[in-house]
C-alpha cells in the first residue's frame, strides 16, 4: 500500500526487488508498522471493502500490529505473514523454513486469541497461510505449511499464481517434475506446485491466474479453490488480461482483489472498471466463437450484473464465506454500503442523480432508476459516494463515520 503509484516501469519480478522488497523490509520496524497500518487499514475500509484479505510482510511483530489493527476498526479480514525463505534479497528474507513455520504458528494463535472464544463463524478476523508465491519458498517450506494446512482445515490459504510469463518459468526451473511429492507426471504445472505439497483446496485463494492453463483450471475447480482476478494489478505491471468469462463458464469461483501496491488503487470501485475493460479487450481481440453464444462468458464483455457479483458474492465465495455474507438475505450478515449520487457528495465524475432527474424528468420505473444508480456508482464512484460501511451491522467507516 505504502508503494502506491511507485514503480510503473517495471514489470512484477523487477517490481519486487527495486520497490516492494525495499519498502516492505521497513516494517522490521514495530514502531514504523504502528504508524504505517492505521491509515492503510483506513483507507481501504473507507473505500467500501468490507472482507479483505491483508499480506503482511514476513515480520512477525508488524504483521500482529496489523492484525490488532484491523480488529479494532471492525473490518472483516484474512490476516497472514508472508512465507519466503529464498530468491528474496538478503535484508529481507527469513533464515530458514522452521523459524518461518514457527512464527506462522505464532500468528495463527495470535490472532484466534483475538477474538474469545474463536471459531470460524464468531470471528471477524482470521488467520491465513501466506506463501508469497512459490519462487520465495523452498520445497521444505511449501511441504512443511503444507503440513500445518492439514492439521487444520479451517485455515485459508492464499498466495500468488500465473501473474507473469517470467514468473511462471522461474517457478518451474525450482520444482521440476521429479521434486514434487506424489507427482507422477513428466512435466509440472505452476499448479501442480501447489497442489503437490497440500495447498490447493477449498479454501485456497489464488491471486492473478492470467495465465493459467486449461489444465491447471480443471485442478482448480476439482479442488474446489478459486481466484482473485486482479485486473488494475495486471495492466499496471503488463502482466496481461486475465480471462475471467471462462473461470466463470467451467463453475471456478472467483471475486475481485485490488491487489495494492501493485494495482495503483484501494478502491474495488476501480477494479470494478478495470475488470470490465479487461473482458472488452479479450472480446474485441477474440474471434466470435461457440464459447461466445449467449449464456456463457468466455470472450464477452462481463455485464454490470456480473461485475457486481465478482464484487460480492464472488468475493465472498472466494473466502469460503458466502453463508455469511455476499448478498442482503436473511439470515446473512450485515456487511454493506449506503451509497449516494448525489450532487452535493463531490465528486465531479458523477452527474448527480437528483440533478440528472431534474433536467430530464423521471420516466422510469423504480427498478430502472436503481440500475441507472448502480452503473453510475460502479464506474464513477470514489469514497466521497460511500456514505457509509457497516460490517455485522455497525458502521466502520465511510464519509458520515469521519464526520
Amino acid at each position: 500500500m505504502l508503494n502506491i503509484g511507485r514503480g510503473q516501469q517495471y514489470e512484477l519480478l523487477d517490481w519486487l526487488a527495486e520497490v516492494t522488497f525495499p519498502m516492505e523490509s521497513r516494517f522490521r520496524d514495530v514502531n514504523f508498522a504502528r504508524k504505517a497500518y492505521p491509515s492503510v487499514v483506513r483507507r481501504i475500509i473507507n473505500c467500501g471493502t468490507t472482507t479483505c484479505c491483508y499480506y503482511g510482510t514476513l515480520h512477525l511483530e508488524s504483521t500482529k500490529i496489523l492484525a490488532d489493527i484491523i480488529h479494532a476498526s471492525g473490518q472483516r479480514a484474512f490476516v497472514g505473514k508472508c512465507n519466503m525463505d529464498r530468491n528474496s534479497p538478503d535484508y529481507y528474507v527469513e533464515p530458514s523454513s522452521a523459524e518461518s513455520v514457527s512464527a506462522t504458528r505464532e500468528l495463527v494463535s495470535y490472532i484466534r486469541s483475538l477474538t474469545p472464544t474463536y471459531s470460524k463463524e464468531n470471528a471477524l478476523v482470521h488467520p491465513i497461510l501466506t506463501p508469497r508465491f512459490a519462487i520465495s519458498c523452498t520445497s521444505e517450506l511449501l511441504g512443511s505449511l503444507g503440513q500445518l494446512a492439514a492439521e487444520d482445515r479451517d485455515l485459508a490459504i492464499q498466495t500468488h499464481i500465473s501473474e507473469n510469463a517470467s514468473e511462471i518459468e522461474f517457478t518451474k526451473s525450482l520444482f521440476p517434475a521429479k521434486t514434487l511429492p506424489g507427482f507422477t507426471g513428466d512435466d509440472a504445472t505452476y499448479i501442480d506446485v501447489y497442489d503437490a505439497f497440500g495447498l490447493l483446496r477449498e479454501n485456497t485463494i489464488l491471486a492473478h491466474g492470467v495465465h493459467l492453463s486449461d489444465s491447471e483450471l480443471e485442478v482448480i475447480k476439482q479442488r474446489g479453490a478459486g481466484v482473485s482476478h486482479c485486473p488494475t494489478s495486471n495492466f499496471n505491471l503488463r502482466s496481461g488480461c486475465a480471462k475471467v468469462g471462462s473461470w466463470l463458464d467451467k463453475g471456478i469461483k472467483v471475486g475481485l482483489g485490488t491487489d495494492v501496491s501493485g494495482g495503483f488503487s484501494p478502491s474495488i470501485l476501480r477494479t470494478i472498471q478495470d475488470a470490465s475493460i479487461c473482458s472488452k479487450v479479450i472480446a474485441t481481440s477474440s474471434p466470435p466463437s461457440a464459447s461466445s453464444l449467449v449464456g456463457t462468458f468466455a470472450d464477452r464483455q462481463l455485464p454490470v450484473a456480473t461485475l457486481l457479483y465478482l464484487a460480492t458474492l464472488g468475493g465472498a465465495s472466494l473466502c469460503n464465506l458466502s453463508s455469511t455474507i455476499g448478498s442482503l438475505t436473511p439470515n446473512k450478515s450485515f456487511d454493506a454500503l449506503v451509497v449516494s449520487v448525489r450532487s452535493d457528495d463531490g465528486n465531479p465524475n458523477v452527474l448527480g442523480f437528483d440533478l440528472d432527474e431534474e433536467l430530464n424528468g423521471r420516466g422510469k420505473t423504480e427498478e430502472a432508476d436503481l440500475e441507472d444508480i448502480l452503473e453510475r456508482f460502479l464506474f464513477c464512484g470514489d469514497d466521497r459516494n460511500i456514505r457509509r460501511v457497516y460490517v455485522k451491522g455497525k458502521l466502520i467507516g465511510g464519509v458520515e463515520y469521519r464526520n
